[in-house]
């Protein structure tokens, strides 16, 4: 049984990125003693590490699909939510666009429109040189060809002289214990800072990352505005987004109007 439970928990691990002591003995219904003994042998593979107060997936074991294969998944759904992103955006708006294969497709909402945007995102800067309208600043840094991301300290001195309106942000999990996740520490701190430095802030992402966790927490909901996806928040989750004002928007389909959830 103990040998089925460290395959079952080296598995959770991989699923969530990174968790607690706490999640492990709540989803397998063991003291923390047992966790720690199952942990240590679990990190002998070197592939998982412990942290404080957990383990996660160590950095030579993180797989991460290629911008390609993920700007693909849920393709129709992604188009959507920026779509739907793109109705908050007015003329003069000083805008962030943060890195991800959601966040990217703004570009088709926002081609008529005359506001400057700051970003990170590689393929957003790409799509963007026809639209003269778009006053197109780059957060210049190191190159993540993994995510199409340029991350690094230049990134982030660029990005601390900004006043910006509006910040359009990413994620790769949300959940009621470890709120809004990245699998990339880097880019996380990028995030950070451009909620810092926002009057307003959206979340977009598909309900494919519901309850999900990745490796680094770069942000607790309160920091947002509204959550714009395709589906309400199961219960727990939509209990917690509420709680922190955070409004609901359902992504619209073509012709058909955004639905709008109100804390």
């Amino acid at each position: 049984m103990r040998t089925q439970r460290l395959e079952k928990i080296e598995n959770f691990v991989y699923h969530y990125q990174a968790v607690t002591l706490d999640q492990l003995c709540d989803a397998f219904k063991v003291s923390k003693n047992t966790i720690r003994r199952d942990i240590d042998e679990i990190v002998k593979g070197k592939k998982i590490e412990k942290t404080y107060g957990g383990v996660r997936v160590a950095k030579e074991g993180i797989t991460l699909p290629s911008f390609g294969d993920r700007t693909v998944q849920n393709l129709d759904l992604k188009k959507r939510i920026a779509r739907t992103a793109c109705d908050y955006v007015k003329d003069g708006d000083i805008i962030f666009i943060d890195s991800g294969t959601t966040t990217c497709h703004m570009i088709e909402g926002l081609q008529n429109k005359q506001v400057t945007v700051l970003t990170n995102n590689l393929e957003f800067l790409i799509q963007a040189v026809p639209y003269t309208g778009l006053q197109v600043f780059s957060l210049s840094g190191e190159l993540d060809r993994s995510t199409l991301s340029f991350t690094g300290p230049h990134t982030l001195e660029v990005l601390k002289s900004y006043n910006i309106s509006k910040a359009f942000m990413a994620a790769t999990g949300i959940s009621t214990h470890a709120e809004v996740s990245n699998t990339v520490p880097a880019e996380s701190v990028v995030k950070k800072l451009a909620i810092a430095r926002s009057q307003e802030v959206y979340l977009l992402l598909d309900s494919s990352k519901f309850n999900q966790t990745s490796m680094v927490t770069y942000s607790s909901f309160s920091n947002f505005d509204a959550l714009i996806t395709d589906k309400q928040p199961t219960d727990d989750l939509l209990i917690s987004l509420q709680k922190n004002d955070v409004e609901i928007v359902l992504a619209d389909c073509i012709g058909t109007p955004a639905s709008r959830i109100v804390p």
